[in-house]
């Protein structure tokens, strides 16, 4: 059973940086989709960023793209998410997430069977 424990969270102002990490094991040593979802009081959960461990392919959500960076540790199995130019929406619970790679489907719109428990960001203005 794949494990993902996440940390990093915390209160920052916006305009500020946080990073997050997560923490992977039991990933079995095949091609894998590992990412960021967050999910902000009475809104939707929604995908943040995605990489392809085959390939190092990422996606990125549009309104994170230039400011986040997701990256991978292969060494530490741990997975990343730089999070630069914060705003008040970013302000959500983030989990990370992992499952094999499907290119056929869409990283943020498909179902995720390994998640973490989340991480709180919150982002004052």
């Amino acid at each position: 059973q794949v494990r993902l424990v996440e940390s990093g969270g915390g209160l920052v102002q916006a305009g500020g940086s946080l990073r997050l990490s997560c923490a992977a094991s039991r990933v079995p040593n095949s091609r894998y989709f590992m990412g960021w979802f967050r999910q902000a009081p009475g809104k939707e959960r929604e995908g943040v960023a995605v990489i392809d461990t085959g390939d190092g392919s990422t996606y990125y959500r549009d309104s994170v793209q230039g400011r986040f960076t997701i990256s991978r540790d292969n060494a530490k199995n741990t997975l990343y998410l730089q999070m630069n130019s914060l705003k008040p929406e970013d302000t959500a619970l983030y989990y990370c997430v992992a499952d094999r790679t499907d290119l056929g489907l869409n990283p943020f719109a498909r179902t995720y069977n390994y998640w973490g428990q989340g991480t709180q960001v919150t982002v004052s203005s």
